[in-house]
């Protein structure tokens, strides 16, 4: 029949082939990470189909909307060999990328990232490894990469390249009919970039996936590319946020600006030097004395051994939580009290501004600053970010082969953690005191392995990450066993906080929050009082000022966190933004705000947040103290305004 060879019948053709190979691509994304999503039961499978195909609607029309309007353009051009040769390069090309390759990609970051690829993540291209990890990314997933041939394969097969277009029209009906037609498609194109047609239709966001299922991870799920990529592009110039509280009222309610009372702190660490460890991927998880319950009955006690030893001389935080979940995340909210929302902090425009942030309030009471990445010099942004919050010196990669050759090196990242920990105190053991120095270690995160030497002595235990947490449980305790007489280790305080959750988890608290946001987070200072048992719920955010307070500092100061011995919240609380939800964690309950109102609210122990308390639990406060939170952080973003004012306040702001 003439009807089916027609440019419009083709094209519909072509476009339904895409649906189905996006609808193949999150069946494969879904088999790749069930362990992370969890089961599905039938009856969920209409929503989530409905869900998919809104989103599948985005993508496809993203990437295919010269495409539609080159077939059905009004000319009889469209007819001509070298026009179909075009179109059909076209659609292999740009699909197979955009679509195959994208979301066969996306279905593997997912599995250690835990979100889907959107334009925040571009920056990891910047990388000098980037190539080799893609490769070894490929390598290790070879069946995915299998996959998406076979979905390319699919496209060029399906695509019909040798069914030339007829037509049943001539004359004035050709054109009249024609232009019709892409008219039309026109207008199904637009309500379908913004999901839906009515005055009241907003153009849809990641956050609409929530509105077909209730778990965020089923919601990720539901998620497609190139609509994330897409449509994240440039969010990070632009803010967009509610306006809760008039201005007044606002600073009443909270304020990031810090003005210290000197009052009598838990314990004083002024002059002391500070060394910081942010430690890749170590979450409480791993720890038999943070998650004892995870532990009992098992043969092996954690695989924190050194670790778990040195906080019980220390005054731990046995409920910490990150902000994030990436790396680049972490070194804002740790260094600075500055969070990641919907945009990485560090990734955003409004990030080059004027800031004091711990290592340069330190820098001004003579501390020498320094950071330690054992990467190459300047990769993942930390150096950048390093320089621009006042770190004065940074080691790298090159600065550790220039004293100690080149054989250390993992072959991915950067030096052995035990080598370049080794390297740090050479260092500082040479510097003059005070400092401040952090240490971003590297071993524990994918591909998940250990210097030869070490092959076998370390448990396997229960996920891939585990080996190698023990490996770095023994580099600190290298370090230690090295340094720990000599005066200035006595008279420092060391900091220990994870950047984020491993992506290897092997427990059901840890695959969904708030577990999944939990960390390792303590202190420790030689010969001095610092020590004890921190219950209450607190975040990366709250580190700087806590320190800060432990050590005396009696200048004002920006942070968005609180000093936990120095300034009371009725509700200690950590926040961070997953799934396209604000989250606040406390000591009982997870609750979830989509910027109108709260929309869940699920004790912690509801692992799989099967009971919504929405109307259940009072949220009052909680609901105010976000919404002040939220609503401050945009304003000072937006306004680039990361100072405190040096003259204190007549009536200071409750924290």
């Amino acid at each position: 029949m003439n009807i089916l060879r027609t440019h419009t019948a083709l094209l519909l053709w072509r476009i339904f082939l895409l649906y189905v190979v996006l609808m193949l691509c999150r069946i494969l994304f879904y088999i790749y990470n069930i362990g992370i999503v969890g089961p599905i039961s039938i009856r969920d499978l209409g929503s989530l189909f409905c869900g998919s195909l809104m989103f599948d609607n985005v993508s496809i029309l993203y990437a295919n909307a010269l495409f539609i309007v080159l077939s059905l353009v009004p000319l009889h051009l469209r007819e001509s060999r070298w026009w179909q040769s075009m179109l059909y390069w076209y659609y292999v090309v740009v699909n197979s990328l955009l679509l195959v390759v994208l979301n066969i990609s996306d279905a593997i970051y997912f599995r250690y990232a835990h979100k889907r690829f959107t334009a925040d993540d571009l920056f990891f291209a910047e990388n000098d490894n980037s190539l080799q990890l893609a490769l070894k990314f490929a390598l290790e997933n070879w069946p995915m990469v299998l996959a998406g041939v076979a979905l390319i394969a699919l496209l060029v097969v399906g695509y019909g390249r040798k069914q030339e277009p007829r037509n049943g029209l001539s004359g004035v009906w050709y054109y009249l009919i024609s232009t019709l037609v892409l008219a039309l498609a026109a207008g199904l194109s637009i309500g379908g970039i913004r999901g839906g047609f009515t005055k009241m239709t907003r153009p849809i966001t990641l956050s609409n996936a929530t509105l077909y299922t209730p778990d965020n991870m089923r919601a990720t799920m539901i998620l497609s590319n190139p609509f994330c990529v897409l449509r994240t592009m440039g969010s990070s110039g632009k803010l967009h946020y509610e306006q809760y509280f008039d201005s007044t009222e606002l600073v009443k309610l909270y304020s990031p600006e810090h003005y210290p009372t000197g009052e009598v702190r838990k314990t004083e660490l002024t002059g002391r030097n500070v060394v910081m460890f942010v430690m890749e991927s170590f979450s409480a998880e791993h720890s038999a004395l943070l998650s004892p319950n995870l532990y009992e009955g098992e043969q092996q006690r954690g695989y924190t051994p050194f670790l778990d030893s040195l906080m019980r001389q220390s005054y731990t935080f046995f409920n910490m939580y990150s902000n994030g979940k990436r790396s680049i995340q972490a070194l804002p909210a740790v260094w600075s009290s500055i969070p990641s929302f919907k945009s990485s902090f560090v990734s955003m425009p409004q990030a080059m501004a004027p800031m004091k942030a711990m290592p340069a309030l330190l820098a001004d009471e003579g501390y020498r600053t320094m950071f330690f990445c054992g990467s190459n010099h300047g990769s993942m942004g930390f150096g950048a970010y390093a320089r621009q919050v006042g770190v004065q010196e940074l080691f790298s990669r090159e600065d550790y082969e220039k004293a100690h050759g080149r054989d250390d090196f993992d072959g991915y990242w950067g030096i052995w953690d035990e080598e370049f920990m080794q390297y740090m105190g050479e260092v500082l053991s040479e510097s003059q005191q005070p400092f401040f120095s952090t240490m971003f270690t590297l071993t524990s995160h994918h591909p998940f392995v250990v210097p030869e030497r070490y092959e076998g002595k370390f448990p396997e235990g229960k996920t891939a990450v585990h080996k190698c947490v023990g490996y770095v449980d023994e580099a600190f305790r290298r370090f230690f066993a090295r340094y720990q007489n000599e005066e200035w280790f006595r008279n420092t305080v060391f900091v220990f906080v994870a950047d984020h959750v491993s992506s290897e988890k092997f427990s059901e608290e840890f695959r969904h929050s708030p577990g999944d946001y939990r960390i390792f987070g303590f202190m420790y200072a030689p010969d001095s009082a610092l020590f004890g048992e921190h219950r209450a719920v607190i975040s990366q955010l709250d580190i700087m000022p806590t320190l800060l307070g432990l050590m005396g500092y009696d200048k004002p100061y920006f942070a968005f966190g609180r000093d936990v011995f120095g300034e009371h919240r009725d509700i200690p609380m950590a926040l961070n933004y997953d799934n396209n939800l604000f989250q606040a964690i406390t000591a009982d309950y997870l609750i979830t705000f989509d910027e109108k109102s709260i929309v869940g609210v699920y004790a912690k122990d509801d692992i799989a947040h099967s009971h919504n308390l929405v109307g259940e639990v009072s949220t009052e406060v909680v609901e105010r103290d976000l919404k002040a939170f939220i609503q401050s952080y945009y304003t000072r973003v937006e306004a680039k305004d990361y100072l405190a004012d040096d003259t204190v306040p007549e009536s200071e702001p409750e924290p």
